[in-house]
C-alpha cells in the first residue's frame, strides 16, 4: 500500500489552519477540475485532491493521519502500525472498514468508517456516540480491574488549528472480556441537541503485547521451553499462568510443539476458555569441556538420526 502524503498534495505546511486548507484545495480544485484541465492527469490529481481534503478537514482524520505520518513519504510502501489508533476517541461510528467510491486504498484501509447519519437538528436528538480502543493487560481479563485511561479527543479551536484534548476516565474492567468486545459507557459521547440525551462511548477493548502469551477469544495460548531430559523422561513443573503457579505434568517422549490443554483456564466466561502450553525443546549450550564431552558421551550413547525417513532427491 502507497503512503499519501495529504500536506503535500494541497501544498501546504503540517500547521495550515482550517482557512488555509480550504483555500488550498479550492485553488487547486479549479485548476485540475476536469472539466476545465488539459492536464492528462486531471482527473485523477482532481480525485487525490478531494481525498486530501476530506481528510484535513476533519480534525478527528487530520489528528490519526498526524498520528502515523510522522516518518513515511508520498508513495512509499507502507504499513499502519499495530494499534496505531489506541486511545484516540472518534465521533461517529468507529474505524469500521466501508467502501470509498474514489478513494484509494490508503484512505479505506485508515479512514474506513461508516457514513454518519444526517438529522434534523431543530429537533430533540441524541448525542453522537464516540468510539475508541484501549489495551488493557491479559490479567485484567482473568480477575477484573478498575483503571484510569487517558482517551485523546481531537478539536479544533477558534482559529481553525486542530488540538488534541485530554481526558482521564475511571474504567470498570469487568472479569472475563477479551479482545475484540466493546465496552459501552453510557453519557460519555456528544452532547444531544435540544432536549436529546448525550451520546455513548464505545471502548474497543485490546490487550497489550505480552511475549509469553497470545489469545484466541477466550482460549489462550504460551510456549513453554523444557529441556531435552525433561521432554524425554518427562517432568512436574510449576508453571506461571495468568491466573497464578499451575503444577503441570510433562508427559515422557514429548515432542517439540507438543500440545497441552489446560481445560478452563483460559479467559472466564460461561463457557471459559482454554489455556494451551506448546512445548519447545531447548538444549544446553556446549561452552565449556564438561557440556561437550556430555554431548558427546550421548551422541555415543544414541543410535539415533532424526532424518532417517529423509528421502534422497536428485
Amino acid at each position: 500500500m502507497k503512503f499519501k502524503d495529504y500536506y503535500e498534495v494541497l501544498k501546504i505546511e503540517k500547521s495550515a489552519t482550517d482557512i488555509e486548507v480550504k483555500a488550498a484545495y479550492r485553488k487547486l480544485a479549479r485548476k485540475y477540475h476536469p472539466d476545465v484541465s488539459k492536464d492528462p492527469d486531471a482527473e485523477d490529481r482532481f480525485k487525490e485532491l478531494g481525498e486530501a481534503y476530506a481528510v484535513l478537514k476533519d480534525p478527528e482524520k487530520r489528528a490519526a493521519y498526524d498520528q502515523i505520518s510522522e516518518h513515511p513519504r508520498q508513495g512509499q510502501e507502507f504499513t499502519p502500525p499495530p494499534n496505531w489508533d489506541a486511545g484516540f476517541e472518534f465521533s461517529g461510528s468507529g474505524f469500521d472498514k466501508s467502501t470509498y467510491a474514489n478513494h484509494s486504498d490508503f484512505f479505506e484501509e485508515i479512514f474506513g468508517r461508516q457514513a454518519r447519519d444526517q438529522h434534523n437538528q431543530n429537533a430533540p436528538l441524541k448525542g453522537q456516540d464516540h468510539h475508541a480502543k484501549i489495551m488493557i493487560d491479559l490479567s485484567d481479563s482473568y480477575h477484573g480491574a478498575k483503571k484510569q485511561i487517558s482517551l485523546k479527543l481531537p478539536i479544533q479551536d477558534s482559529d481553525g488549528r486542530m488540538k488534541v484534548h485530554d481526558r482521564l476516565l475511571d474504567v470498570i474492567i469487568p472479569k472475563g472480556i477479551y479482545a475484540g468486545q466493546h465496552l459501552r459507557l453510557s453519557g460519555q459521547g456528544s452532547p444531544g441537541i435540544g432536549t436529546g440525551k448525550a451520546g455513548d462511548l464505545y471502548l474497543e477493548i485490546e490487550f497489550k503485547p505480552n511475549m509469553r502469551f497470545r489469545t484466541d477469544g477466550r482460549d489462550v495460548y504460551m510456549n513453554l521451553p523444557i529441556t531435552p531430559w525433561e521432554a524425554a523422561l518427562g517432568a512436574m513443573i510449576s508453571l506461571p499462568t495468568p491466573d497464578g503457579l499451575v503444577d503441570l505434568k510433562i508427559p515422557p517422549e514429548s515432542n517439540a510443539n507438543r500440545k497441552l490443554r489446560l481445560k478452563d483456564r483460559g479467559i472466564p466466561g460461561k463457557q471459559s476458555g482454554d489455556l494451551f502450553v506448546v512445548m519447545t525443546i531447548v538444549t544446553p549450550p556446549a561452552d565449556t569441556d564438561e557440556a561437550k564431552a556430555a554431548y558427546r558421551t550421548m551422541a555415543d550413547s544414541f543410535h539415533f538420526d532424526p532424518r532417517l525417513h529423509f528421502q534422497k532427491t536428485v
